[in-house]
């Protein structure tokens, strides 16, 4: 059966008509390798941090993984709507989409005619484009200039020698920004200006512990519906108030010098708390690489199975570390004896609460602060968050929503994070006009398949915020078009490239675009296209989502 729409199309069309490879290899979650059966040996000491720490760049990783640089051909650009209509049809009634559905919808954003929709509001996974709900809502209640602060408190300012007497507490806010990915790819940078912080406060001497406190949030470590595969990479890393380099580490997997010697296995930053067990070979020349990761839920060993080529240049892979709280403690301590504070106590963290028990008190009872650290303004985490497609960062900012923003009277408040900051997207949305009708919103992030929208819904909103009184900072956070993000390989060389600002998403079976685009006349338009359940081995972003963007770049005439 052929819609009434794509068949008028498909008449219209007879009447007018005669995505560089990295040197080392990222790796998708199509491409990470499978869970294996644990194998019990002796585990090998991971390496600790040096006292003059060498910065390294981030392994580059992204969920949606930008697709090969492949030629999109338009031929003749679309001259009239109708035409338009029928070339996305032709487009869409390719025989390898024929078990999947779609969800299309593009409008006008001037005028909010509808220039093509298809099952506009049927309800379908999402993937990262959830991220486009979450980071919209941020940017309207929290405003662009909003920053996470990291507060350090003790029970007293230190003495005129520099004795603090009692506990040091870190108070985490969520501040996404202590990371490589904001300094530079320098592993350590966010926690050394933290540690000058202490440092200028007059702090020489500890007597007490060091303590990461993590009570800010409060809930599970995980976005709900998450999958347990998806938690041992970096895409699922543990949600935390005190985060470091993305809660995760940049796994390099590199030859021995010779046939049957251990692989070379490293990982960056280092992490004092892991323990990795390598039993990784060297294959001969032009063998198959093979290999197994394993980190147990909450597991603070990593076992690695396999081989690597000779002649191999590496596997690298981010991975999601278990405990970040503690790891942000033990680096800090580290980076603060590197400056001479002395700690007489340990190294330990409060864990978030699992349950949500009335208001959380802004700060430790019975403490000053006596230093802390600010974020960069949200304007430039959010394109932080949605360039890269960063579902940890995403999370962070949902439950800052449902921490800063107070919940409505009629709402208790003995919600966790997470549930708080959905109801303050779920608000948001229907003053901004989105048909929340039936909408699915489980995580912040997308990476649960729980979540289900329309590509209606995502229409509207973007709509909304394009005439937004933050709508520049909007979408300058969104993915280009053939230069940057989840999307500097796709649409190159075609009308699409350096004009399209869109958020992409992928999972298994469910991939998405949604964002803006100006066409050949000079018309802004708003599109979302979503694709589910389509045949594992079909790349439907080359197949479709691109071609129609391209499409709707290229269209000359006027809606």
């Amino acid at each position: 059966m052929i819609s009434q729409t794509r068949l008028s199309s498909l008449i219209s069309l007879l009447l007018v008509t005669a995505t560089s490879a990295p040197a080392i290899p990222a790796v998708s979650p199509q491409q990470q390798p499978q869970r294996d059966r644990r194998v019990m040996v002796s585990p090998a000491q991971s390496p600790t941090p040096s006292p003059s720490p060498t910065p390294s760049p981030p392994v580059e990783n992204a969920i949606d993984e930008p697709a090969p640089n492949q030629p999109v051909r338009v031929g003749n650009a679309p001259k009239t709507v109708a035409e338009l209509q029928a070339r996305i049809a032709q487009v869409l009634d390719k025989p390898e989409l024929a078990p999947a559905m779609v969800g299309i919808k593009v409008t006008s954003l001037a005028t909010g005619k509808i220039l093509f929709e298809e099952n506009g509001s049927k309800l379908l996974r999402p993937a990262s484009n959830m991220k486009l709900y979450t980071v919209a809502a941020a940017l309207d209640r929290l405003s662009p200039d909003y920053r996470f602060v990291t507060s350090v408190y003790a029970a007293s300012r230190p003495d005129a020698a520099g004795v603090l007497h009692g506990d040091l507490t870190i108070y985490g806010r969520g501040d996404p920004s202590i990371a490589a990915r904001f300094n530079s790819g320098d592993y350590f940078k966010g926690i050394n200006d933290l540690a000058s912080q202490i440092t200028a406060a007059g702090v020489k001497r500890v007597e007490g512990d060091l303590v990461g406190d993590e009570t800010y949030f409060t809930g599970p470590r995980y976005g709900s519906g998450w999958n347990w595969e998806d938690l041992q990479w970096w895409y699922g890393a543990e949600v935390s108030a005190l985060t470091v380099n993305d809660n995760a580490l940049d796994l390099i997997v590199k030859p021995g010098t010779t046939p049957g010697a251990a692989a070379v296995i490293t990982t960056g930053p280092p992490d004092p708390l892991l323990t990795i067990v390598n039993r990784v070979v060297t294959g001969a020349r032009g063998s198959k690489r093979e290999l197994t990761l394993h980190r147990g839920l909450g597991a603070d060993t990593l076992e690695i199975h396999g081989s690597i080529p000779l002649d191999d240049r590496g596997y690298a892979a981010g991975v999601g570390i278990s405990h970040p709280g503690l790891l942000f403690v033990y680096l800090l301590r580290s980076s603060l004896a590197q400056r001479g504070v002395i700690f007489t106590g340990k190294s330990r963290t409060v864990p978030a609460p699992a349950h949500a028990n009335g208001p959380t008190p802004p700060r430790p009872a019975g403490s000053i602060e006596i230093a802390s650290m600010q974020s960069p303004p949200l304007s430039l985490i959010a394109a932080q968050t949605l360039k890269p497609s960063q579902n940890l960062y995403t999370e962070l900012i949902l439950r800052t929503l449902g921490r800063v923003v107070p919940p409505p009277a009629s709402l208790d408040t003995m919600r966790n994070s997470e549930d708080a900051g959905l109801e303050v997207v779920r608000t948001f949305l229907k003053e901004a006009g989105v048909n929340t009708g039936g909408l699915a919103l489980t995580d912040g992030s997308g990476l649960s398949r729980n979540d289900m929208i329309t590509a209606e819904a995502s229409v509207q909103l973007l709509t909304y915020m394009g005439r937004h009184r933050y709508a520049s900072v909007f979408r300058e956070a969104l993915p280009i078009a053939g230069v940057d993000g989840t999307l500097r390989n796709r649409m190159k060389g075609t009308p699409a490239e350096n004009n399209v600002r869109a958020k992409t998403g992928s999972l298994s079976s469910a991939a998405s675009l949604a964002g803006y685009v100006t066409t050949a006349s000079g018309e802004n338009l708003v599109f979302s296209i979503m694709v589910n359940n389509y045949p594992v081995d079909t790349d439907v972003r080359s197949l479709c989502i691109d071609p129609i963007t391209v499409l709707l770049a290229s269209f000359v005439g006027k809606s």
